[in-house]
């Protein structure tokens, strides 16, 4: 146990967030991604776990340490369900509520066609599996800066 580090953060994942640099992106999956398949692709190369948690509690846990990017759109996305992409499911509007307690602001994901999901995850920096069970419970975060006086 450290101090203010959340203990659903494990050495391997705050490994893989400390390594990251600004632009990076990690996969944040569901239990249903094909996470390892995925993984293999990225730069890290090797899938990460967050067993037993939901998707917003991991994405808690993560954007307790972790800055999104404050210069880009795209610093947030949702995997888009497949023929109804405006819809948005109880799994996602939590780690949208997550995220905007993290930034302090309402800040909206952007929305990923599924096949273009996959194909952005294999470009990705790491991927994080995590125990949700809920479908669409997949999303992109993009690593931001800490200014120097933080």
């Amino acid at each position: 146990m450290l101090k203010g580090i959340d203990p659903r953060l494990n050495a391997e994942v705050l490994h893989a967030l400390r390594a990251m640099g600004h632009g990076d992106v990690l996969v944040l999956a569901d239990t249903n991604f094909p996470s390892d398949q995925v993984a293999r692709h990225t730069v890290y190369g090797e899938l990460l776990r967050m067993d037993n948690l939901t998707s917003a509690e991991a994405a808690n846990a993560i954007l307790s340490v972790f800055p999104l990017d404050t210069f880009v759109d795209d610093f947030a996305a949702r995997m888009e369900i497949v023929d109804n992409p405006d819809e948005i499911p109880a799994v996602q509007a939590e780690v949208q509520a997550e995220i905007d307690a993290a930034e302090g602001q309402p800040r909206p994901m952007v929305s990923v066609e599924r096949f273009d999901f996959y194909d952005r995850a294999r470009e990705a920096y790491a991927v994080i599996q995590t125990g949700e069970r809920r479908f669409y419970g997949c999303f992109l975060f993009r690593k931001g800066v800490i200014p120097p006086d933080a």
